[in-house]
């Protein structure tokens, strides 16, 4: 029988799960065990799994979980685990040559474990089977009219922390517009046509923004984009692979612009292929800009764990999007499964 173990998330303010409770009962009447670990910062209470009938694991147990469970969380693995042994399912962030990549293939090879990357679960013509692409689109856009609102009553944007609910964090947005004059920015999206794009659009049209978006049809000629430095804000969600073009170069910040601020909701400064050149870091909770220019101001908001934000729809959202995958996991031989281990087989 196959045993789903669901850990508890062991990075700092990341209260998402894959699994709802409603979805773990699926699994169990597919014949698949399930375990889920009890923590005290999961947005979705762990008292809503055991009265789904759930067994109930203390928090961090996966480690010494049976060999044969598959152990499924959605952040990184924490350092002090070792060589790992399980199959994992995660976003391991591993197979493009980033900085910690390697370190953590090299884990897996120790143990003789595997990892599934959620990144790399993929249906026959390439396309994820489930993404967190709308949320992060949805919040990235509220970050960044956050910024601008902050930078249009003089002050820049003070650290964030997660919201309830999708009526929560527009109440907050709505209030700060108020509290400059109901203004509303001007904006772009690259991108709008995915579901990063889309759900950015969404979070803007709900607070009376009418976008501009552009997709691979308005960017095929490879640049320059003056346009971009048109509008208030501008929306890259764009991955940063080779040949994408340059949206905003360095020289931008010493240009004449409105531009002032930059959402860089794809958020790979650390690549060569990004295409925003006037900043080099992420940004965080505690500190949700970086301003790279003073006059006028231009701010950029490139946080790497925007859905987080949003714990309660993006989870559920998720977890809709992976639960027929994890009902194909205990046959999968030819299908999603099966390509993301290939995947980690290569890379190893």
């Amino acid at each position: 029988m196959t045993h789903l173990w669901v850990r508890a998330e062991e990075r700092a303010n990341e209260r998402r799960v894959g699994l709802t409770p409603a979805g773990a009962k699926e699994l169990l009447a597919a014949g698949i065990r399930v375990t889920v670990e009890d923590s005290p910062d999961r947005i979705i209470p762990t008292s809503e799994y055991r009265d789904a009938g759930i067994s109930i694991a203390p928090q961090r147990s996966w480690r010494t979980a049976p060999k044969d469970a598959v152990i499924f969380g959605l952040k990184e693995l924490p350092e002090d685990t070792g060589p790992l042994t399980h199959r994992h399912i995660l976003f391991g962030h591993a197979f493009k040559e980033q900085p910690s990549g390697r370190h953590l293939l090299d884990r897996f090879k120790e143990g003789g474990g595997t990892l599934l990357d959620l990144e790399y679960l993929v249906d026959e013509t390439g396309r994820r089977v489930a993404a967190f692409g709308f949320w992060a689109g949805y919040v990235g856009a509220a970050l960044s009219v956050a910024s601008w609102a902050a930078q249009q009553a003089g002050r820049e944007m003070p650290p964030v922390t997660d919201w309830p609910h999708k009526e929560a964090l527009i109440l907050h947005l709505t209030d700060a517009l108020a509290a400059i004059g109901h203004r509303r920015p001007t904006a772009i999206i690259i991108g709008a046509l995915g579901r990063t794009g889309t759900g950015a659009a969404a979070l803007l049209e709900a607070l009376g923004v009418a976008p501009t978006g552009w997709d691979m049809a308005e960017t095929a000629h490879g640049g320059p984009f003056p346009e971009i430095l048109q509008h208030d804000l501008f929306l890259n969600c764009i991955l940063a692979t080779p040949g994408v073009p340059v949206f905003v170069p360095a020289s931008a910040k010493a240009a004449p612009r409105r531009l002032s601020v930059i959402g860089d909701i794809a958020c790979d400064p650390d690549s060569d292929f990004s295409p925003i050149k006037v900043y080099d870091r992420t940004t965080t909770w505690a500190e949700p800009t970086l301003r790279v220019a003073d006059t006028p101001p231009l701010d950029v908001m490139a946080i790497d764990n925007l859905p987080s934000l949003l714990p309660l729809e993006s989870a559920q959202d998720y977890a809709g999007q992976l639960l027929p995958s994890l009902l194909d996991l205990p046959n999968d031989t030819k299908g999603v499964w099966a390509r993301a281990e290939e995947t980690f087989r290569k890379a190893l």
